[in-house]
């Protein structure tokens, strides 16, 4: 079996179940991006590299060499698309608030998605619905005793996993408070900004929509929860699916003086919970230590350490040290207040 071209298009790999698989899709179909969508049901029809982590969605283009090349990572994915292709950038021009959208997305990746992760394994309906659904996806031809054999095996191995994320009976309060939290502040931000920073979408709006997705549309608990509480953010993640038809108006980014209310209120969310779990984790990585402990939000938090997402503090820090004096002066007068600030304190 020969390696695809795709006729020049980048494939990617990936399946409805995926947050970040849906993050992608939905950057691809915006920036109008030729691709290939390549169902996990799909996938053995062809001769694909294997890339160095087995995560989706996996992404193919052309290396250095001209090899098709296996890729991972939606955070340096976006960026490098952004070198690859011109247009419809969805990374803002200011530095100031670039790093706003990074960090934004960040908390999406990786504390939105500890939401996403508890209310689909943490409720015995959801932890059902999902295991009956997800192994359908990729295997659309299998018969239902063996889509029940799998579906057993997905739903014991994922909730066995809940850890992971730190979704237990002791963070379980911290995480369904945070989630209705951002409901309410995105419910209020939309409803005077379309997207998160100004008129036009930048990648912290698709890391939102991405775990959004099952979290509104999805899992039984939590879309009950949207549609009751927050019906503005349902509507919000239908439209964020396919904004190929968009028209980008260049000079619609929120202006660094210009931080309204709403986004400042998303920001104090932020340094409410996703900076003190990034700090606690760091530290228990650093140390070695074999548990994350620390208080969010007031309430007592434990988990196991998440080498990665230590790594996201790391670039986090990057990104504010990539920052001119001005610039950085900027951010801090932004930050001043939120909890952010303490992400910080160490040199970057």
């Amino acid at each position: 079996m020969k390696q695809p071209d795709f006729d020049g298009q980048i494939a990617i790999k990936g399946s409805p179940g995926s947050p970040y698989t849906r993050k992608m899709l939905a950057v691809l179909r915006y920036r109008q991006i030729p691709y290939r969508y390549l169902h996990t049901h799909i996938q053995s029809q062809y001769r694909l590299p294997s890339p160095k982590v087995s995560l989706l969605p996996t992404l193919y283009w052309p290396g250095h060499s001209g090899e098709l090349e296996a890729v991972v990572d939606s955070t340096p994915i976006i960026r490098e698309l952004e070198s690859m292709y011109a247009g419809r950038s969805i990374i803002p021009d200011d530095p100031v608030i670039a790093f706003l959208d990074y960090l934004i997305e960040d908390y999406a990746d990786e504390w939105l998605t500890k939401a996403m992760f508890h209310y689909r394994w943490h409720f015995k309906e959801d932890a059902s619905f999902a295991g009956n659904m997800l192994p359908r996806w990729g295997h659309l031809t299998s018969s239902e005793d063996k889509i029940s054999i799998m579906s057993d095996s997905i739903r014991d191995r994922q909730v066995n996993r809940l850890y992971v994320v730190g979704s237990n009976e002791i963070t379980a309060p911290v995480i369904e408070a945070s989630y209705l939290r951002v409901l309410d502040i995105l419910d209020s931000h939309i409803r005077s900004c379309p997207y998160i920073l100004g008129a036009r979408p930048s990648a912290c709006d698709f890391a939102l929509y991405g775990q959004l997705t099952p979290l509104t549309h999805f899992d039984p608990t939590p879309t009950q929860i949207c549609i009751e509480r927050a019906p503005q953010v349902y509507a919000w993640v239908d439209v964020l699916e396919d904004l190929s038809g968009e028209i980008v108006d260049e000079n619609s980014w929120v202006e660094r003086d210009q931080v309204p209310g709403t986004l400042s209120a998303l920001l104090k969310e932020i340094g409410r919970v996703h900076a003190p779990a990034l700090l606690a984790n760091a530290a228990a990585v650093e140390t070695g230590s074999e548990s994350v402990q620390t208080m969010i939000d007031g309430q007592k938090w434990m988990q196991k350490p998440f080498p990665y997402q230590a790594r996201c503090l790391s670039w986090i820090r990057q990104e504010y040290g990539r920052l001119d004096q001005e610039d950085r002066e900027d951010l801090n007068q932004i930050i001043l207040g939120t909890g952010i600030e303490a992400l910080f304190e160490k040199p970057v």
